[in-house]
């Protein structure tokens, strides 16, 4: 699967890492009782067709990018960038 990054093209997903469903928000790390924890980190959805996700160009630019991709293709629906550069690659 090739991933776009608007710095470095089109790039092997090897290139990057998974940072998880972008369509959910992390609990408050203070305030969140140990079953919103539990929630979080290990009841996920399997959705079928497109979603949104988050991952990181580690072997690039480092850039942290949202992409749509359906998951029955794996077809990149549409991808803009979220994060910054954490090295400064890529400008």
């Amino acid at each position: 699967m090739l991933i776009p990054c608007p710095h470095c093209g089109d790039r092997d997903v090897s290139e990057y890492s998974y940072l998880g469903d972008a369509t959910i928000k992390r609990p408050n790390q203070e305030k969140a009782n140990p079953h919103k924890w539990e929630t979080f980190v290990y009841n996920r959805q399997n959705p079928r067709g497109p979603h949104k996700e988050l991952w990181q160009h580690n072997g690039g630019c480092r850039l942290i990018v949202e992409i749509t991709r359906d998951t029955i293709s794996h077809e990149i629906l549409s991808m803009k960038a979220t994060g910054p550069h954490k090295t400064g690659l890529g400008k």
